[in-house]
């Protein structure tokens, strides 16, 4: 495609008018880019070419080992059109690369693609339903000037070790009205955390705990992509809801619009590590079950809880406890297996739990959520429907249908996958 060219009023030539031309007249296109944030000031690669996606990495992506024994990484692609609104570019294939074998480690293309892909605005569905969600449209189309996240769960075999560095190539087609021209790109390198997670013992009691929302699916802990202080986030991406559950599978029985009728309700926290209390909230009433609440004041979200400080950089929230019940205060240091309080249902929670994670800041709302491991468990089976705060107390009965896991048995610096049962 010829490409018009005048001067302007200095007499100069301005630059390519408009970057969906650049991008059309360059037909295939193989670049490479650097961070994807724009603000770098180095020298374009060899061979450079305009893109029409840029990308960028939301967090460190740091390797864990799950359950299934394989090592995992979880992060997030945020992808921009840099198109005019009216040029829709088909992503047609995400392949992540070692950046230095350019070996493909995982690869998400057609329906895989769809359903781990959604414009920023518009969340996938099921993320915060009671069913599962609908197959994502296909082909995944990107309407121009348009940002999408596509999030990434790679889990890689048994005894193969995570790249260093990771690399993103993205293909597919500029849909014009003269029809599709393909593009590939290879962009966003990215280097992998070289810091194991923190391996922690239990944040409660000895007993038979139900892992909820837990990753690496779409669940609106993995999926919960917050728009704070003018960026985003996804401070909840490692985040576990811990329900205590009976010898018969229950984890209420009774009337489940009554707090005690929850096996968890009021049961003990305990510090996961050794550590000191950065931050206490305390005072808020619990929530009345089984109904999801009102959307509390974002200073409020995770209710009354605890922050311990436990390394660097690392800190253990344990929200959603009951008023009244907190035994530490801002400055204490605590031993592993300290009590901290008692589980509640205050603040953004519909029946009583734990929420447990692991931030890089001491409060919520700004934070990112870094993978974790427990020291020692043993999973006694799994959960198939997707049953969590907001519809378990809506079920016929308190008692999960419990099923045999692939993964029982017992388990040492492991992350429990979504929707577990163990025994700590």
């Amino acid at each position: 495609m010829a490409e018009r060219e005048f001067r302007n009023r200095t007499g100069r030539r301005p630059l390519l008018r408009g970057l969906a031309a650049a991008v059309l007249t360059a037909g295939m296109l193989v670049a490479s880019a650097g961070a994807g944030h724009g603000t770098g000031r180095t020298a374009p690669a060899p061979g450079a070419q305009f893109t029409p996606l840029t990308a960028a990495v939301m967090t460190e992506p740091t390797p864990f080992v799950a359950t299934d024994g394989k090592t995992h990484l979880s992060y997030e692609l945020l992808t921009t059109s840099a198109l005019s609104s009216s040029t829709p570019v088909r992503l047609d294939r995400v392949d992540v690369r070692d950046a230095l074998t350019h070996a493909v480690v995982g690869s998400l293309t057609g329906q895989a693609l769809a359903d781990a892909a959604n414009p920023v605005g518009d969340p996938l569905p099921g993320a915060d339903g009671y069913t599962p969600a609908p197959p994502g449209p296909t082909p995944t189309v990107i309407r121009g000037s348009q940002q999408w996240v596509i999030w990434l769960d790679l889990a890689l075999d048994r005894g193969r070790r995570a790249p260093k560095v990771l690399e993103h190539h993205l293909s597919g087609a500029v849909l014009t009205p003269s029809g599709p021209s393909a593009f590939e790109e290879t962009v966003q390198a990215t280097r992998t955390s070289g810091t194991p997670p923190l391996n922690l013992r239990p944040p409660v009691r000895p007993g038979t705990w139900y892992s909820s929302e837990s990753c690496c699916g779409n669940t609106h802990h993995r999926r919960g992509l917050a728009p704070v202080n003018g960026r985003f986030d996804v401070p909840q991406r490692f985040a576990i809801d811990w329900y205590r559950v009976g010898e018969r599978g229950q984890t209420w029985e009774g009337d489940p619009a009554r707090l005690t009728s929850y096996l968890s309700y009021r049961q003990p926290v305990v510090a996961s590590a050794g550590g000191r209390v950065v931050e206490v909230q305390d005072g808020l009433p619990d929530q009345q079950p089984p109904v999801a609440p009102p959307v509390p004041p974002i200073e409020d979200t995770v209710g009354n809880h605890v922050t311990l400080e436990v390394a660097p950089g690392r800190y253990l929230l344990y929200a959603h406890l009951h008023a009244g019940s907190l035994e530490v205060r801002e400055g204490d240091w605590v031993e592993p297996g300290r009590v901290l309080g008692l589980i509640g249902n205050s603040g953004n929670s519909t029946t009583p739990h734990l929420h447990f994670q692991v931030m890089t800041t001491a409060e919520f709302f700004p934070t990112d959520s870094p993978p974790f491991t427990f020291r020692k468990f043993r999973v006694v089976g799994q959960v198939e429907p997707r049953i969590w705060d907001d519809n378990l107390g809506l079920q016929p009965t308190g008692v999960l249908p419990i099923t045999p896991s692939p993964y029982e048995g017992p388990h040492r610096a492991r992350y429990p996958l979504d929707r577990e049962v163990l025994e700590f």
